[in-house]
């Protein structure tokens, strides 16, 4: 995992993105906006992340393969949809078995996009109520092991003042301001 300021320049959304010279982003820093990230080799991962899944209430898993071939006709309108910014009512909960891809959050309060750049055994945990967006790389796939703390399921409410007004979005603002 490589987390760095977002350089906001037009462009292919695959491209890395990234400020030169970077501008790169803690590990710390994304624990201040409640962003958790583990590395668990993909090799022997499921004692890993069973443990980390019991730990944290997580009872559900899927896999999704995100690539042309995983995702067919609807390829192209995924791959939109996913970069559309918005938020979950629930954690998003990512563990990367192979592929690479980019998730970019927000930072409170500047509002800046963070990237992160993730790869094979990485595990991401974005909270609910972040604002964020999902792209592949220029590989065009990735797999990932998805967990949920009850059925699977991944609802996104695309950032609108009503969204901003979610009691999600509030209690994440909430938990992250506290002390800033």
């Amino acid at each position: 995992m490589r987390a760095y300021y977002y350089d906001n320049l037009p462009g292919d959304q695959r491209l890395p993105h990234d400020y030169i010279p970077s501008r790169p982003v803690s590990v710390e820093a994304l624990k201040a906006i409640d962003v958790s990230y583990w590395s668990v080799p993909v090799e022997g991962y499921q004692a890993k992340i069973d443990a980390i899944a019991k730990e944290r209430g997580y009872k559900n898993r899927d896999t999704i393969n995100c690539s042309k071939e995983g995702l067919k006709e609807a390829y192209e309108d995924k791959i939109r949809s996913f970069f559309e910014e918005h938020m979950h009512e629930d954690e998003e909960i990512r563990y990367i078995l192979s592929g690479t891809g980019f998730f970019d959050v927000r930072e409170t309060p500047s509002d800046a996009w963070i990237r992160i750049a993730i790869e094979p055994g990485d595990l991401l945990v974005l909270p609910s109520g972040i604002y964020h967006r999902f792209t592949l790389d220029e590989s065009n796939k990735i797999q990932a092991l998805r967990l949920f703390k009850e059925e699977p399921k991944w609802i996104p409410y695309n950032r609108s003042e009503e969204t901003d007004a979610n009691p999600y979005r509030a209690e994440y603002l909430k938990r992250v301001t506290v002390g800033a």
